[in-house]
């Protein structure tokens, strides 16, 4: 497999280890691009112009990250174990001969804000639910065009809910920045980037473009009318004054 494989080639080893981990009775869960043209047979193609896939990201539990080396290992896969100290046991890296990089996440994603994934994993297999993938897009503080156009396609291809059952679960969004001001604040400026992009793109046609823009003040609605607890009210009084994400350093 070359460096910059083909999402094809990609998909086809990500539903190699899925299966494996399954028959392994694993919880490996995919996350990132994968994911998303998995979940988004329709409108996988609006994603796709242009990139290039190197890497393939799961969640799993930490309680079973022994079994997780393990598997990969019986695969082709070398950790690097640096990370998972470093990390104290929240991410593991994998690297296979052919060039081809794995992240696993453990219990929690921990980028600019923290996502935690307590009884998350068996709520849509095999990947992280909906919510959690456009939530991954939506929480980059510097996000760019790539991920803006994985929120466009989730967006485009599932319907917002209440639910995990096969629709985006807006009041899980909603919950989530409702417990979190800074995680609001980034979905909430991200949400708006999102529906302007999609407002530009030539590659989607102009009922495609309505229908992000609809989605978008859909979920916008739902994340501002949830009730906010008082830390959240106390901590919008402070506003932008206070860095309210963490940076997040690329281990490659």
């Amino acid at each position: 497999m070359p460096q910059d494989a083909s999402i094809e080639l990609l998909a086809a080893e990500a539903r190699r280890i899925l299966q494996t981990s399954e028959g392994a009775r694993l919880r490996l869960r995919l996350l990132g691009s994968a994911a998303v043209q998995l979940r988004c047979p329709r409108y996988a193609g609006v994603a796709q112009q242009g990139r290039q896939f190197r890497d393939i990201d799961f969640a799993g539990l930490q309680r079973e990250a022994a079994e997780v080396r393990e598997l990969l290992s019986s695969l082709g896969y070398a950790e690097d174990r640096e990370v998972f100290v470093l990390s104290e046991g929240g991410r593991a890296i994998f690297e296979h001969a052919n060039g081809l990089h794995i992240d696993v996440f453990y219990d929690l994603l921990d980028f600019c804000h923290p996502i935690r994934l307590n009884g998350r994993l068996d709520a849509d297999p095999p990947t992280l639910p909906l919510a959690e993938l456009l939530l991954t897009k939506l929480q980059i503080v510097q996000i760019n065009e790539k991920d803006l156009l994985d929120a466009i396609v989730l967006l485009l291809e599932h319907e917002l809910g209440g639910t995990d059952a096969g629709v985006i679960n807006a009041a899980r969004i909603a919950k989530l920045c409702a417990d979190d001001w800074g995680l609001w604040r980034t979905a909430s400026m991200n949400i708006a980037k999102v529906s302007a992009l999609a407002g530009a793109l030539s590659t989607i046609s102009e009922a495609d473009r309505h229908r992000v823009s609809e989605q978008s003040t859909r979920l916008l609605d739902a994340i501002k009318s949830h009730p906010k607890p008082l830390a959240w009210r106390l901590r919008a009084q402070i506003g932008d004054r206070v860095k309210w994400y963490k940076d997040v350093e690329e281990v490659r």
